[in-house]
């Protein structure tokens, strides 16, 4: 067993955090003004020219297969990328990846849909939430009526990131109603693949973050059979898979952030003085940044651990509930300190510290909010499929 990341990881990693302060950190205040101004955070001008910056660097698909001109680097991969991404709140992602259940179209799809999203010409999103069925996929409504060669959808999704966007959504629909209700939402639910021109519509939904989910809606959207992604009645699983990915993804998201914002504290605290003294020389302070870098540490682990395993091939989803569920939670802890450590200045909006405070209270929500992460990982033990001691 190796605790440390091989070389050529630190080397990934070191080329990232560069890439980070010299690229985007410096857009951090622009972002800022253009927020409080009520403009996009960045230009899409401005994306595409860093996406290119780190391509000719050797970032392009991370994850996607050599076959699809990407690196391929693996999970672990993934997980420090992610980790030192998110130390900016300056939006950015790099190019030359797609959403991994794509991966299981047939070929047509994959030059139609797959192909485009790794090149950057289109963009995708996913769909399965609903505004009375989140977590509870038993209570999904949107349908999808067969007729002649093609699938008749009905319905609404809702909280659908990059929806606004999209040029195309899988989204998952009932089309076997009896067998999605004997199977409590398990079965009976299919994913189609539908473009934005065969007629479904977005809606900008406001939240208190920087940024917005859509609501879609589908009447009488027309999907030709052929854009059925993977089985007919195989849509839940293709739903697992796809937010499994996701929920560790957000513990490493945490991580970066809450690493960035802690680096903040301290650096304020040497400088910040109360009755003569930093204000590090406080107990109260130092206990604040104590526990926020022992948390951030074992957050740290739990992602490296759901990410090596599944880099081993291994199910990763219980790990993957742990991650999700600490990491959301750690990062809430540590940005609350660190407002409070910064005082009034943390509160106001020429620090990124609210920004930040805002949306971590989302991690706590998306992809799996706390309590079924709770449910998940309890079932898992109380039920043998998971035992204590045997993780590793």
């Amino acid at each position: 067993m190796y605790l440390r990341l091989t070389e050529e990881q630190k080397m990934v990693q070191q080329t990232i955090r560069k890439f980070v302060e010299k690229e985007l950190i410096p857009l951090e205040n622009d972002v800022l003004r253009n927020e409080r101004e009520g403009k996009p955070s960045i230009s899409k001008d401005i994306q595409k020219r860093l996406q290119l910056k780190a391509k000719e660097a050797g970032f392009w698909g991370i994850n996607t297969p050599e076959e699809y001109g990407g690196a391929n680097l693996g999970q672990m991969m993934q997980a420090i990328v992610s980790m030192e991404v998110s130390k900016t709140f300056v939006p950015f992602q790099f190019g030359g990846s797609a959403d991994n259940i794509l991966y299981y179209g047939n070929e047509e799809q994959k030059k139609k849909y797959l192909i485009p999203t790794i090149n950057g010409e289109k963009k995708s999103c996913f769909a399965m939430t609903e505004p009375g069925a989140g977590s509870d996929t038993q209570n999904i409504k949107l349908t999808a009526v067969k007729d002649g060669n093609e699938w008749v959808l009905n319905g609404e999704k809702t909280f659908i990131t990059g929806g606004n966007e999209a040029d195309f959504v899988m989204v998952i629909a009932i089309t076997d109603k009896e067998v999605h209700q004997k199977s409590k939402g398990r079965q009976g639910v299919t994913c189609f693949i539908a473009d934005r021109d065969m007629g479904w519509k977005s809606e900008y939904i406001h939240t208190m973050g920087e940024w917005g989910p859509a609501s879609l809606i589908f009447d009488n959207v027309r999907v030709p059979e052929e854009n059925i992604l993977g089985e007919l009645n195989g849509g839940y699983n293709l739903g697992l898979e796809w937010i499994g990915f996701a929920r560790w993804i957000v513990g490493a998201r945490a991580v970066g952030t809450a690493e960035r914002l802690l680096q903040m504290a301290i650096d304020y605290a040497k400088e910040r003085e109360t009755f003569g003294k930093p204000i590090a020389e406080r107990q109260a302070i130092q206990w604040q940044i104590a526990d926020s870098a022992v948390e951030i540490e074992a957050a740290k682990w739990l992602v490296l651990n759901a990410a090596f395993t599944l880099d081993q091939g291994e199910d990763n989803r219980h790990y993957a509930s742990m991650a999700k569920l600490y990491g959301s939670n750690m990062g809430n802890r540590v940005v609350d300190r660190v407002l409070q450590i910064h005082g009034g200045m943390g509160y106001t909006r020429e620090l990124p510290i609210e920004r930040w405070y805002r949306e971590a209270r989302l991690w706590r929500i998306y992809d799996g909010t706390d309590e079924i992460q709770r449910l998940i990982i309890s079932r898992n033990l109380i039920k043998g499929h998971v035992k204590i001691g045997q993780q590793l």
